[in-house]
Formats: C-alpha cells, sequence, structure tokens
C-alpha cells in the first residue's frame, strides 16, 4: 500500500514530466508556426547573400571563401550533381540529399529544405543537423554551375549557449525533485500527526496538542479534529458521570428494599412496623419505576433527530387539564395559581410537550413553599408560542443556573433526597424543547423564585 506522502511526490513528479513533455510538444508547434519560416527566409537571405558576393567578385578563389564563411558558423555543402561534392565549416550528421532536389537548383531554383523539412512531435527542426534542412541557390564558379546548400550550425553559432540552457534544466529539474520531497513531506506531516491522534483517540487518551498552526484546509481540519478530540473528551467524561449516577441512583433504593424486605423477614416485628416498612418499601420500588422510566424517555429523545409525529392541539386545554390533575398538590401547600392562558393551537408531539409541561409545574409546587405563588402565562407572538411558568419558591443559586439542564444534577441536594427527585426532568424537557426547534431559557435568584420560559417557533 503506498503512503500518501509516496503518492504526492509520484503525483508531482508526473505533473512535472508531463508539463515538460508538453512544454516541448508546443515549443515545437510554435517553431513550425512562426519560427521555421521566419528562419527560412533569414537563412535563404544569407545564401543568396554568398551567391551574388560571389558573383561579382569571382576572381575569390571559391573554396577559399566558402571556407571563411564556414568559420563564421555555418554548414555548407557544395556539389554539380555528379562527382564533385564538398562540404565546408560544420559536419552534417544526415548527408542524403535527393538527386531531384540538386538538379533543382542547378536550373535555377532556391531550395527552401527548412520550411519543408518535417519533423516529429517532439523535434525542434532548428537543431536538426540534416542537409535536407538547408536552403539551396545556384552559384557559377569557372564557368559551371553549382549547387550550394546552407544552413546555421547552432553548436558553434550556439553552443555555450546550449550548454548554458541545459545547466539551467538539470539544474531546475534537481531543484524541483528536492523541493517536491520536501513539499510533500511538509503537506503530509499534519495528516501524520492526525493518524497518530487519532490513534491515541482510540486508545482512550483525549489529549492530543496537534501543534498545527497553518491557515489552509489541512490546519483548518487540525483545528476541527482539536475541537472534536476536546468534545469526545467531555462526552466520555459525561457519559462516565451519567454512568456514575445511574448507578448510584439505581444502587440507592435497591439497597433500601433489600434492608426493608430483609426486615420484612423478622418474626419480631410488630404489625404497624411490618406496614411502615411495607409503605416505604412501595415508595422505593415506584421510586426505581420512575427512574428506570426516565432513563428509557431519555434513552429514546437521544436517538431522534426530529420529531416522530406532529399533531395540531390546543395548548390550553393542556395546560387546565394538567392544573386539575395536580389540584391535589397545589391545593394542599395552599398555593395561588395565576393563569394567564391564550386560545393557542400548536403543532407539535402533544404527549411530549404534556411531559414538559409537568416537569415545569411539579418542580414549581414542590420547591414554592406554602402559600406561595405559582404563575402560568400562555401567549402568542408573530413568529413564535411562549409559556412562562414563575414561582415564588427557593429560587436557584446564579452559579448553579448553567448547570440545571445537566442529567442527574441536583441543584438543591439537600432536598432532593426527601423531594424523589432523579435529577432528569428538566434534562428531559430540555431534549424535548430542542426537538420541537425551540429555546427553554431560565430565570432564577436565591430566595425569590424561578421563572422559566419556553419558546416554540409557528409551524
Amino acid at each position: 500500500m503506498k503512503s500518501l506522502y509516496t503518492r504526492i511526490v509520484i503525483t508531482m513528479l508526473v505533473v512535472i514530466l508531463s508539463s515538460s513533455l508538453l512544454g516541448f510538444f508546443f515549443a515545437n508547434i510554435y517553431y513550425q508556426v512562426k519560427l521555421k519560416p521566419f528562419n527560412d527566409e533569414k537563412i535563404t537571405d544569407m545564401a543568396k547573400s554568398i551567391q551574388q558576393f560571389y558573383q561579382t567578385n569571382d576572381t575569390i578563389s571559391l573554396d577559399s571563401y566558402l571556407e571563411n564563411v564556414g568559420t563564421l558558423g555555418y554548414e555548407l555543402y557544395l556539389t554539380d550533381g555528379d562527382a564533385t561534392s564538398r562540404y565546408f565549416g560544420g559536419e552534417f550528421r544526415e548527408t542524403y540529399l535527393p538527386a531531384k532536389t540538386v538538379q533543382q537548383v542547378l536550373a535555377g531554383e532556391t531550395y527552401h529544405g527548412i520550411n519543408t523539412f518535417q519533423t516529429g512531435l517532439f523535434i525542434t527542426g532548428f537543431f536538426d543537423n540534416d542537409v535536407r534542412n538547408t536552403i539551396g541557390v545556384p552559384v557559377e564558379s569557372d564557368g559551371k554551375t553549382m549547387a550550394l546548400f546552407l544552413r546555421q550550425d547552432p553548436e558553434r553559432q550556439f553552443g555555450e549557449l546550449r550548454i548554458f540552457f541545459a545547466m539551467i534544466l538539470i539544474f531546475t529539474s534537481v531543484i524541483s525533485i528536492l523541493l517536491v520531497l520536501i513539499s510533500g513531506r511538509y503537506i503530509v506531516n499534519p495528516i501524520v500527526k492526525l493518524t497518530n491522534a487519532t490513534k491515541q483517540i482510540r486508545k482512550g487518551n483525549y489529549d492530543v496538542g496537534l501543534q498545527v498552526r497553518r491557515k489552509d484546509e489541512i490546519g483548518q481540519l487540525a483545528d476541527s479534529f482539536a475541537k472534536m478530540a476536546g468534545e469526545l473528551e467531555k462526552s466520555e467524561a459525561a457519559r462516565q458521570e451519567f454512568v456514575a449516577n445511574v448507578s448510584h441512583e439505581l444502587q440507592s433504593p435497591l439497597t433500601s428494599m433489600q434492608g426493608f424486605a430483609t426486615l420484612l423477614g423478622s418474626e419480631t416485628l410488630t404489625a404497624a412496623e411490618r406496614a411502615e416498612y411495607l409503605a416505604i418499601l412501595s415508595e422505593e420500588t415506584m421510586r426505581l419505576s420512575s427512574l428506570t422510566k426516565q432513563l428509557l424517555t431519555l434513552a429514546s429523545l437521544d436517538q431522534e433527530a426530529e420529531l416522530r409525529k406532529k399533531d395540531l392541539f390546543q395548548l390550553e386545554e393542556q395546560w387546565r387539564q394538567l392544573l386539575q390533575m395536580t389540584e391535589w398538590s397545589w391545593r394542599a401547600k395552599e398555593l395561588t395559581i395565576d393563569i394567564e392562558l391564550a386560545d393557542v393551537a400548536y403543532s407539535g408531539d402533544a404527549e411530549l410537550l404534556y411531559q414538559v409541561w409537568s416537569n415545569l409545574l411539579t418542580n414549581a409546587i414542590k420547591f414554592t413553599p406554602k402559600r406561595g405563588t405559582i404563575k402560568v402565562r400562555l401567549y402568542e407572538r408573530t413568529n413564535d408560542v411562549c409559556v412562562e411558568v414563575e414561582d415564588s419558591g427557593i429560587g436557584i443559586n446564579e452559579a448553579e443556573i448553567p448547570n440545571i439542564f445537566r442529567r442527574f444534577y441536583k441543584a438543591n441536594q439537600s432536598r432532593s433526597r426527601e423531594e424523589g427527585s432523579s435529577g432528569l426532568g428538566l434534562s428531559i424537557s430540555q431534549k424535548i424543547i430542542e426537538l420541537h426547534h425551540g429555546t427553554i431559557l431560565v430565570e432564577s435568584k436565591l430566595g425569590e423564585g424561578t421563572k422559566f420560559t419556553i419558546i416554540l417557533p409557528k409551524n
């Protein structure tokens, strides 16, 4: 299996090689379209200049003159089309020249071999040292017509420049490969860190300092990963706390039930003691049943992302039914119930919202002292529906308000046992409101009461 680093390096090298080949290809196209006609015309002018100079200075030896021209960086081929053929200047790599071409030049035509010479896709004709890649003109010498073929000698005219460009190409290639190797490692290094961090998280170690300061997509990925690791750590801590709390909450009534069940087996108990122990055992059983029911409800809500059912119902009717069902409890404490309920129809899960109202009202009754007041407001705004439940009870310490929706959290630890609270009611209520895409807010002052506000968006 190839590593990401190997893949990146290979990809970059393939890109460099491909771009080089394409560069040669397009450079050759440019030569064929633009430079070849220009080069043909330039060498033609040079050949005709040689031709004209010699015709006006025929006392000069043709061979000597062509030898001097050859030293200036040209390759020349002189032939009479028969037995006499001579080369001047640089050597041609390919010396084959069709007899038909020679005869055309001897007949007085100019041969444009540079313009008609065919090359491959990645071969620039400028450097093709072939006698066919020349300009041919007729030259009169000693009353005899000779065919002169001429081309530039790149080796002599541009030898140092070719070496210079070759060195540039070599150094560029080597440096490019080195930079590819280094940059590939630079790119992959954060991924390696992320992989190692993933292995640490899999082992349960969430303290993974990535130390990635890049601002690109990989840097953003590393930052998101670090935040995710932090959230996982919090989630794991919450899970462990939840398991510990569940164990504690279940263990407490089970231990109590076991103790009283053992006592009930004693033959020395009086009828009154037996009745008292049975009542306590019944209360603990009910408490355990309520706790398991709440746990099942919370687990079920955690699995839901959206509401499974929506029905149109009257919120006012729900509240009036709830006040009637709890009348015995708030009348026993001589509480004043101040209600202001608008006629509001809402589309949602009626059973779940009824549970929210029940939790809030039950808490208000539970923590409001005798002859206190509970206010319930239900009203409608432009885009949402609001429910307010306010009591004049014991209130909540300001430092504890952010924690009251945590599972098993009990702001009033001293009273939680006697009131039979499990610390799950507000967690369940918040989850239900979130499933309705709503918000639950709390305002409270110690000793002055608490106010819960639920805002539900209209459908």
